[in-house]
């Protein structure tokens, strides 16, 4: 039986995963207007709502590469347009029903490609400092799993020692529940746990709010102030 996860489609950048470097596996969807940042509107326009994504989650993959680890973008759309917004940068498409399958089918076929550990990352964290994922790295050296939490109860970051997939069962995603969950089942299954300083992700108007305070250089916090300040 084929491997349900696809393979990774830029074979020029395939050598990556011959050695025992980490990776991180980042989870983004194709900007489509009205499939993405919804909990934005109606506060801004499905249309404003879909660039600001695409602003982040350019930043984000920018930011993930200049900590100068492999990474693959987890991707939720057509190919052909993270191939060309992201050229050189591996592909792995998302598979599964619910985004529990689908980041346990990622991290089987990653540890499949490396001997890890595996980070996976959201794509709408773009100012996440290189030095928290440096913390996970090396928390992973003795750890099973470590997070870097996000304060609306959820994560920005997990990383994994081994490909544990059973960590992304039985969580209710999309809710303040994510993290706290994630805390149980690594208890009740044995597994080593440690999480970081707290970050931040962009779901609601006073999270883009937050931005333009905390990091007002970002390039996604630069969009907002030109074309979404009265929108604020």
């Amino acid at each position: 039986m084929d491997n349900p996860v696809e393979k990774v489609d830029n074979s020029l950048n395939s050598n990556i995963f011959n050695h025992s470097d980490p990776v991180i596996g980042l989870f983004a969807k194709e900007p489509v207007a009205g499939r993405v940042k919804t909990r934005l509107s109606p506060a801004l326009t499905a249309e404003q709502a879909c660039w600001l994504y695409q602003t982040s989650l350019c930043e984000t993959v920018n930011r993930l590469l200049a900590a100068d680890l492999p990474l693959v973008l987890c991707y939720d759309g057509r190919r052909e347009w993270f191939a060309e917004a992201f050229p050189g940068v591996p592909l792995l498409a998302q598979v599964g029903d619910s985004l529990g399958d689908r980041m346990s089918n990622a991290v089987q076929e990653l540890f499949r490609l490396c001997d890890g550990p595996v980070l996976l990352a959201g794509s709408d964290s773009p100012d996440v400092p290189i030095i928290l994922l440096e913390q996970v790295l090396q928390s992973l050296q003795e750890k099973d799993v470590t997070t870097i939490p996000c304060r609306d109860g959820g994560y920005v970051v997990v990383g994994l020692r081994q490909p544990t997939t059973e960590l992304f069962s039985g969580i209710p995603w999309s809710t303040s529940g994510v993290l706290q969950a994630t805390r149980q089942v690594c208890r009740r299954l044995g597994l080593s746990y440690l999480e970081t300083e707290e970050w931040y992700d962009l779901d609601e108007i006073d999270d883009l709010r937050q931005l333009l305070i905390r990091s007002p250089e970002t390039a996604t916090a630069r969009h907002l102030l030109a074309e979404l300040q009265e929108r604020l």
